[in-house]
């Protein structure tokens, strides 16, 4: 049976770490912290050393973009027609909507790049979201973790060549996915969703060219709409039902 009086892991982190850390949420039985990135290389020591926390493995590292997080361009369950759910829209900005002038800014996401880590205790099964934010948006920068988990290596260059995010101390961060040559990162939010080159074969020049898009129109392709999962819901609904009865 499982100590009642035990503490909770965001308890926990809050009594050790202090103001090291902040935005400690509890959600869908998921723990997420906030780090400066000047803290981030002894946190994620004593994350991984300490026996209360013991977080030998790093399942997943990724970047995150919050460019105009929470704006879409998609008709929900709130607007959705007889047409369909979840169809694309013309974005209420218009063409250029990403611009850096004019780039919405969600009240609480400030900054833009975060690079989010996924750790796992086996010790103490218990998982853990870490996200650190880069100070500028125009070069982000944040501490490897590679030398803390060396498996960090390969997820660390793939949010680079992506998002763009430099990893400081990292000993071979370059591209991992984009072909040689690729100019920009193609998961940041202003990136064109027709990309900025297409590439053809040319019979008479007998090679391979790069030149301007020109076969392809712009479209709405990914649904950058922040839901409610109704099951979390269902879920909590029915815990706390199960404890009123009990």
């Amino acid at each position: 049976m499982a100590d009642e009086n035990k503490n909770s892991l965001a308890d926990e982190l809050r009594a050790h770490f202090g103001d090291r850390i902040s935005n400690v949420v509890e959600y869908v039985g998921q723990t997420t912290i906030e780090v400066q990135p000047i803290h981030w290389l002894e946190i994620a020591r004593e994350l991984r050393d300490l026996p209360q926390f013991r977080f030998e493995q790093l399942i997943d590292l990724c970047g995150v973009d919050y460019l105009a997080y929470g704006e879409d361009e998609w008709a929900t369950s709130e607007e959705a027609t007889s047409r369909g759910f979840s169809r694309g829209v013309e974005g209420a900005a218009g063409p250029g909507r990403f611009s850096w002038s004019t780039r919405p800014r969600h009240e609480q996401w400030q900054r833009r790049f975060a690079s989010v880590t996924h750790l796992l205790s086996l010790s103490n099964n218990q998982r853990l979201r870490v996200r650190v934010f880069a100070p500028e948006d125009a070069l982000p920068v944040v501490p490897s973790v590679t030398s803390v988990w060396p498996v960090a290596d390969w997820f660390e260059r793939e949010a680079f060549d992506l998002f763009g995010i430099v990893y400081e101390g990292h000993p071979d961060l370059r591209r991992i996915l984009t072909d040689y040559g690729f100019v920009g990162h193609p998961f940041r939010k202003d990136f064109p969703l027709i990309g900025n080159v297409e590439v053809r074969y040319d019979p008479e020049a007998k090679r391979v060219i790069y030149e301007p898009v020109t076969s392809v129109s712009p479209r709405v392709l990914v649904a950058r709409v922040v839901r409610e999962d109704s099951r979390w819901k269902t879920a909590r609904d029915e815990a706390a039902d199960d404890w009123k009865d009990n």
